[in-house]
């Protein structure tokens, strides 16, 4: 009985124990099929699904008159399926032949056993079309796009190029990447368990978002002019290179920044010249990254006399100096026992500050530089906006290389008077001379001006600062009248435009090391002078035979000015319009 007993409550917490799991696996199977139904739903639809992406296209760079600088260009990809092809040799045959692709390459993607195998990219429509006719089950043709610059190797360097994947890699296309690239949108086609496409049976599709168009500063006719007058001096002088920089003064856009030589934005990677033989991968990119700096905000120069305008500004707003303040030049001066030389040996005798500045005399500069001492030429180096970067919107902006003010001695004092022994940027200069001659305002220079959808709406405008940067408009104007009649009557006579009022600097510095005999060629000029709209800076880097500034950089400007100006809508004045023989005479 005992047994019998016991045997009935064994047989009853088996029992128990076998309603709980079935109970627990009902639950299981109830909550599944149920709760989490959704869930491995999307997951069995996964298994069944091929996904093909759509690329975006890619927003467009639109000049200041509205013409498209950069844009797309449809292109095909060319894909195959391994588990959906039929005829492998017939398409191994056409796609070889079609694509111009050796058979062997080809064959090792077809054969290959995977999901997608991609043959070709950027494949042009035409061809991609054809390849479609075909109609060969397996191979796939999506339309893509590839970014094309309709211009060439214009402004190259500003607005940078893109990669395979349509990701900007420098210039503007990388600093505006977020605005410019759009949101990539995908294919999804139904598949049975062998991964065959299933007939009948409609894609899945979810529509790419193109990217946002953005509006620049620049102006297409400024920049193609002054890209040919920088390339024309190159020739003629034989430099290494060139660069342009013309700007608003007031308000900082960039109408045109010229580096030449430029590249082929449309092929990149490409070297020009014979530096495409035999070489190292990493020599070759060396090259490249050479080939894609953009001088006017990548790299330092010594600026020579055009830092001059900043010498002198400072000098006359801490009244250290007057106009008519007399100085007599021998053509050196000594400096704790170092001659330094004026650029006319026999020296210009005695003039007045203003006179200094048209004869672009070190002397006189050395006098005023050392009145004002290092501490308050450092000090107005800081509230001039010299020692921070512009701002500028492009990738890569090198700062002023300056001595420490604690070791600014009377030599290197002397010398940085008459703009040597440091570094800055064409940017950084034809920045801060901007903010000089237009009333003391320090502007930040830049291209983008705003951003548009595709129907045209403006979704971002985008502000920039404005500062005043410690020059009265009592200084500004005395400097815009001295600067005038450098053009007039001094160095910058060769910028001279009749019936303008034209302001400029002329300048030639020597590189280091100082035994290499090269030279900078530089000239900063300004309209109207009474009113600057516009700034243009040119700088010739080892310019062959007559280097001097006054001599081959300041007709460069003269020649943009004299197209650029009319064209700006700054009308010439019939009074201005003297004869040589008058200005010799002024002289």
């Amino acid at each position: 009985m005992r047994n019998k007993t016991y045997n009935k409550k064994k047989i009853f917490v088996v029992f128990l124990c076998a309603v709980s799991v079935i109970t627990l696996l009902i639950g299981r199977l109830v909550y599944l099929m149920i709760v989490d139904a959704p869930y491995y739903q999307k997951r069995a639809e996964a298994l069944h699904e091929r996904e093909r992406e759509i690329k975006a296209a890619r927003g467009e760079i639109i000049d200041a008159k509205g013409k498209v600088l950069a844009t797309n260009k449809t292109v095909c990809t060319i894909s195959v399926i391994h588990s959906q092809i039929k005829d492998k040799e017939k398409v191994i045959r056409i796609l070889s032949d079609e694509l111009g692709i050796g058979e062997t390459l080809v064959r090792e993607k077809v054969e290959k056993v995977s999901s997608m195998e991609r043959i070709k990219t950027n494949v042009d429509k035409k061809t991609g079309d054809k390849i479609r006719e075909y109609e060969l089950p397996g191979v796939k043709v999506d339309e893509d796009f590839k970014r094309y610059y309709p211009f060439g190797n214009v402004a190259s360097k500003v607005l940078g190029f893109t990669g395979g994947d349509n990701q900007g890699i420098i210039g503007l296309e990388v600093k505006y990447e977020e605005y410019l690239k759009g949101k990539n949108g995908r294919i999804l086609t139904t598949t049975d368990a062998r991964g065959v496409e299933l007939e009948g049976i409609a894609e899945d599709r979810m529509e790419a978002i193109p990217g946002n168009t953005l509006h620049i500063s620049m102006d297409y006719n400024i920049q193609k002019y002054a890209q040919q007058a920088a390339e024309k001096v190159m020739k003629e002088k034989q430099a290494d290179k060139v660069s342009v920089l013309v700007m608003n003064a007031q308000n900082g856009e960039i109408l045109s920044m010229v580096n030449v030589p430029e590249f082929d934005l449309n092929e990149p990677f490409t070297l020009s010249g014979n530096e495409n033989a035999e070489i190292s991968d990493e020599k070759k990119q060396e090259l490249l990254n050479q080939m894609w700096r953009n001088g006017c905000i990548n790299d330092t120069y010594e600026p020579g006399s055009t830092f001059k305008i900043i010498t002198s500004a400072l000098c006359l707003e801490e009244g250290v100096v007057k106009e008519s303040d007399r100085f007599s030049c021998p053509g050196y001066r000594v400096v704790e026992n170092r001659r330094i030389r004026c650029h006319k040996a026999g020296g210009h005798g005695s003039e007045t500050f203003v006179q200094g500045v048209q004869n672009s005399c070190n002397p006189v500069f050395i006098d005023i530089g050392l009145r004002l001492g290092a501490d308050r030429f450092y000090d107005g180096f800081y509230k001039i906006g010299l020692m921070d970067k512009t701002g500028v919107d492009l990738p890569g902006e090198a700062g002023t290389i300056m001595h420490k003010k604690s070791n600014i001695g009377p030599v290197e004092l002397a010398t940085m008077s008459f703009g040597q022994s440091f570094q800055i940027t064409p940017i950084q200069l034809a920045t801060t001379v901007s903010s000089i001659i237009n009333g003391g305002k320090r502007v930040t220079p830049h291209f983008a001006v705003c951003v548009t959808d595709r129907e045209g709406k403006e979704v971002e405008r985008f502000q920039y600062k404005t500062k005043r940067n410690g020059i009265s408009e009592g200084t500004s104007e005395k400097m815009r009248t001295i600067l005038e009649s450098v053009v007039a009557q001094g160095s910058g006579k060769n910028a001279y435009i009749p019936g303008y009022k034209i302001g400029g600097k002329t300048a030639t510095s020597q590189t280091l090391p100082r035994s290499a005999n090269k030279y900078i060629s530089s000239f900063i000029g300004f309209a109207p002078a009474d009113n600057p709209k516009v700034v243009a800076l040119v700088v010739i880097h080892n310019p062959k035979g007559i280097y001097y500034g006054g001599t081959i950089a300041a007709p460069v400007v003269k020649d943009i000015f004299s197209n650029i100006l009319p064209y700006l809508g700054i009308e010439k004045n019939s009074k201005l319009e003297y004869t040589n023989e008058m200005k010799k005479q002024k002289r």
